[in-house]
């Protein structure tokens, strides 16, 4: 009876491919515990009653919040290519200085369709001064790939850069937007999606990687096995 000679170089490889693969669906598994944490604050905003802003207040995202003071509407922006129903269109954001020193906040009021021409942006109903806002503090994503060189060109954006628009209006608006959800009769429509939380894909992925990793450890177990077992002469 004879042993064959294990080479350690698939085992090594096995046991580091398990380890790999054990890493990634934790880090599955973490992210579904953000997203997990996200939908409950969400759920939390969307039943908490909105907080006046006031000056150094402490804010975060999904916080329902109430808004009165002086808009600006010479500053408002529009956001292109939103879609809404299947219609292309815009989402008008204007600034808003809060009272009692409780800074400029830039508010996205709601999506409007596009006219019959690109060329000109739609007309849109002024707010009404000193009237309160009910709205959810939405804070802007990082900049998407793009190959443009700016977030925007006179008022019409591509996405949302609070530093660009900070430069391009000279207005000092919060690191943070609202994104409106109080009725106003602008005929602008606010029929905000609620975010995929993507709990269960990432549970899945987990569960795949776990997958690999067994699978792994089996092959190397079997591997092992064959090579270890004695064998006749």
């Amino acid at each position: 009876m004879s042993m064959r000679r294990m080479h350690p170089v698939p085992v090594i490889a096995g046991l580091a491919l398990a380890a790999l693969t054990v890493s990634l669906g934790n880090w599955q598994m973490s992210r579904a515990d953000e997203k997990r944490e996200l939908q409950k604050q969400i759920e939390a905003g969307a039943a908490a009653q909105p907080v006046s802003i006031s000056a150094g207040a402490r804010v975060h995202d999904w916080m329902p919040v109430e808004l009165a003071g002086r808009w600006q509407v010479e500053a408002s922006i529009f956001l292109d290519n939103r879609v809404q129903d299947g219609r292309v269109g815009y989402h008008v954001l204007t600034p808003i200085e809060l009272g009692h020193g409780a800074g400029w906040v830039l508010v996205n009021r709601g999506w409007i369709a596009a006219g019959a021409t690109r060329n000109m942006l739609p007309e849109v109903p002024a707010p009404q001064d000193g009237a309160a806002v009910i709205g959810a503090v939405r804070v802007p994503e990082a900049a998407p790939f793009t190959l443009a060189a700016q977030a925007g060109e006179g008022a019409l954006w591509q996405y949302i850069d609070l530093a660009q628009y900070r430069e391009w209006s000279g207005l000092p608006v919060h690191d943070w937007i609202v994104q409106q959800t109080s009725p106003t009769a602008d005929g602008l429509v606010r029929d905000w999606p609620r975010p995929d939380a993507g709990i269960d894909r990432h549970r899945g992925y987990a569960l795949q990687w776990y997958s690999f990793a067994g699978l792994s450890l089996a092959l190397t177990g079997f591997y092992a096995f064959r090579t270890l077992k004695p064998h006749a002469a």
